[in-house]
């Protein structure tokens, strides 16, 4: 072997050294992120399926939600819910009437939203297919949420029950025809004005 190539075997040598290195610290990376990962997700799991089993009974009157996982690996797995309302056996999401879907939605919503509240949410239209005493315990759920929290909660509705828990309301009459006109009610002031 003549010098240039010594020269030449010695630099590869020294590359593919790195490369395994690299290699190396990059499993030891890969490894350390997938633990934290995998930790910081069953935290945040139990942390979410405790909350949702409080929001649950609150928003039904009783009975008892909570999430599960779809497979062993936390990195792949699927999250599914079970949810029984009161007097009905353990049931999937899919098997529950358009009420009992929507009040399971917003359980798991709000229970997002102890965990990690956000300055605002919209919520478009939830109250729809709730009778009446379900609106109530939402908009009971959604007052004790919001001191919690200090979330900003638009609402889009046409429930008068929910439009009567609100703070304030905003909406758009037509007065004449083609000419539509925004009106805002503080409810607040408005029923210090009625006292």
């Amino acid at each position: 072997m003549n010098d240039q190539e010594l020269k030449r075997k010695t630099l590869l040598d020294e590359q593919h050294k790195e490369l395994i290195e690299a290699l190396e610290t990059l499993e030891r990376a890969i490894t350390k992120i997938d633990k934290e990962t995998r930790t910081t997700f069953k935290d945040t799991f139990d942390k979410l399926n405790k909350s949702l089993s409080l929001s649950f009974p609150k928003l039904f009157g009783g009975g008892h939600a909570e999430l599960v996982m779809l497979g062993d690996d936390l990195l792949t797995c699927g999250i599914g819910i079970t949810a029984r309302p009161p007097g009905k056996k353990n049931a999937s999401v899919s098997q529950l009437s358009g009420g009992e879907k929507a009040l399971t939605a917003i359980a798991t919503v709000f229970a997002f939203f102890e965990l990690n509240p956000a300055p605002f949410c919209l919520l478009d239209e939830v109250d729809a297919p709730l009778d009446d005493a379900n609106v109530t315990r939402f908009c009971n759920l959604l007052e004790e949420l919001i001191k919690i929290t200090n979330t900003k909660f638009i609402i889009v509705t046409h429930h008068a029950l929910t439009m009567s828990k609100m703070h304030r309301l905003y909406g758009v009459t037509m007065p004449e025809k083609g000419i539509s006109q925004l009106v805002a009610v503080d409810l607040q002031k408005a029923e210090s004005m009625v006292a």
